[in-house]
């Protein structure tokens, strides 16, 4: 993020001028409990306007309302500068912390939750996003190791699952999920298919939860369950993981149940350094 320039003339050079060489003192307060991220990106942007820095909380600490969680101390100027982008490099990214650290309590180890709507972000966006999601906990692609994700456009544009798992079944370093909708015919045929064709994941992307029981029973009833995952996606809410434990998941994709979380919203009170 480009901060405000301290050095530039401006209006609040002649509003502050009769005060300009007092100290004063900032702080930032949460107004709801949540989990805090950005403080990394916030720390140099604050240095970049000459601010002190008398205290920063830490990515990742768990947070509650009316908690100070920054502290800085300088020229009136200063201050005005930092009420413009201090408090906009962390609420938007806490409450998606937040969120994520939600969901990933409610799943309490039974599923890996995924935010992989990141994606759909703005570029400039996208690593503080990123960053937010592990922050609280999640994780934002469906494999930590290196893998191929063969959306619903590679099958249309290869000539279907087993074309497409095909192309890439010499990449064997590679963990390949691949994305069923019941586009080809019924999704348990296309289930079947992609694993006899050697996918490891399959990602039941309609946000119906009969296609995951039947894809799960099917694949148990024929021996292949062992074989590979089931990631399952499409307008759940985070309040949802509950009721979806235990029925086959494993891998759950929130997407915008986490990236669209609102706000952690907060507040900067300046006060003169006593």
């Amino acid at each position: 993020m480009k901060t405000p320039v301290i050095n530039q003339q401006d209006i609040r050079d002649s509003i502050f001028s009769t005060i300009a060489d007092q100290i004063f003192v900032a702080d930032i307060r949460v107004e709801r409990d949540g989990i805090l991220a950005g403080v990394t990106r916030l720390k140099p942007a604050l240095l970049e306007i000459g601010v002190t820095i008398d205290y920063l909380a830490e990515d990742g600490g768990a947070v509650k309302a009316g908690d100070v969680v920054v502290t800085i101390s300088g020229s009136p100027k200063q201050m005005a500068l930092a009420e413009e982008f201090a408090m906009g490099l962390l609420a938007k990214t806490s409450g998606i912390a937040t969120a994520a650290r939600r969901a990933v309590t409610l799943a309490g180890g039974e599923l890996r939750i995924v935010a992989g709507a990141w994606k759909k972000v703005a570029p400039e966006l996208k690593w503080s996003v990123r960053e937010a999601v592990a922050t609280g906990g999640a994780a934002f692609r469906i494999s930590d190791q290196p893998f191929l994700y063969l959306d619903k456009n590679f099958v249309r544009m290869l000539g279907g699952i087993r074309e497409t798992l095909a192309v890439v079944a010499a990449m064997d370093d590679k963990i390949k999920s691949i994305q069923v909708k019941g586009e080809s015919g019924d999704i348990l045929d296309e289930a079947l298919l992609a694993v006899h064709s050697g996918a490891d994941i399959l990602m039941v992307d309609t946000g119906n939860l009969h296609d995951v029981l039947r894809i799960n029973q099917l694949l148990i009833q024929t021996n292949q369950r062992h074989k590979i995952k089931i990631a399952f996606a499409k307008g759940i809410g985070v309040e949802a993981i509950p009721s979806l434990k235990g029925l086959g998941i494993d891998i759950l994709d929130i997407g915008t149940g986490i990236i669209d979380a609102p706000l952690l919203d907060m507040k900067l009170d300046v006060r003169k350094r006593g």
